[in-house]
């Protein structure tokens, strides 16, 4: 099975508006070549700017289950289809979603086409979010995003844990590791534990040469 890598431009500096695209660009080269699905997930304003630069699919970090009506400030799961996006996060620890909230945006999410990857810090909240239905679970210790420890070395037994419990309780559903992966023997670790592939943030556009980051951690899906 292919794997997928989902790289979360977050709002750092240089990862939205034209200097994203530029980032983007490199890491569409950097994917070049290496049989996995990468995907960058931008903020909703950049959607369209993204989906027209890159051949990459394009992730919103957050929908709202909002209908298309008088909901003022609500990122709109048409609207954001008909800007090119190919899915979407939803509940990123920075971004949390009562899990009635969780199961409304994946709904909403599949209504208007949209992939959907439920992120989750732990292992209850993983199973409960694959009963909604997502394409993807992210499990992120929020003690771990961001940092410089994987999950994969600080607590393997999370993914694992995630693994065998979504896949009892949806098997359809996958399952990605996230929270502190920046490196080709994290992302072989992720794997090993069942994981079908990665989200990352900080490991790739802050990183000194993203596009080599990028290719360094790919690199970790080959057996």
């Amino acid at each position: 099975m292919m794997g997928v890598a989902i790289v979360n431009l977050k709002t750092y500096p240089g990862g939205f508006g034209s200097r994203g695209v530029e980032l983007a660009k490199e890491l569409e080269s950097a994917a070049a070549g290496h049989d996995v699905t990468v995907a960058l997930a931008v903020q909703a304003v950049d959607v369209r700017l993204f989906s027209e630069a890159v051949s990459l699919p394009v992730f919103a970090q957050h929908i709202d289950s909002a209908t298309a009506g008088g909901n003022t400030g609500a990122v709109l799961p048409e609207a954001l289809a008909e800007a090119g996006a190919s899915g979407t996060l939803i509940n990123h620890s920075e971004r949390r979603l009562a899990l009635a909230e969780i199961e409304a945006a994946v709904r909403r999410a599949r209504e208007c086409g949209l992939h959907t990857v439920v992120c989750s810090n732990n292992e209850a909240t993983s199973a409960a979010a694959a009963i909604a239905g997502p394409d993807y679970v992210a499990m992120e210790p929020p003690e771990l995003i961001g940092g410089n420890v994987s999950v994969t070395n600080a607590s393997p037994d999370v993914i694992s844990r995630t693994v065998a419990l979504v896949r009892r309780t949806a098997p359809a559903v996958g399952v990605l590791c996230g929270a502190g992966v920046k490196s080709r023997a994290d992302v072989a670790r992720a794997i090993e534990l069942g994981a079908e592939g990665i989200l990352v943030a900080s490991g790739i556009v802050l990183a000194a040469d993203p596009a080599a980051a990028m290719a360094d951690m790919l690199s970790g899906f080959e057996r």
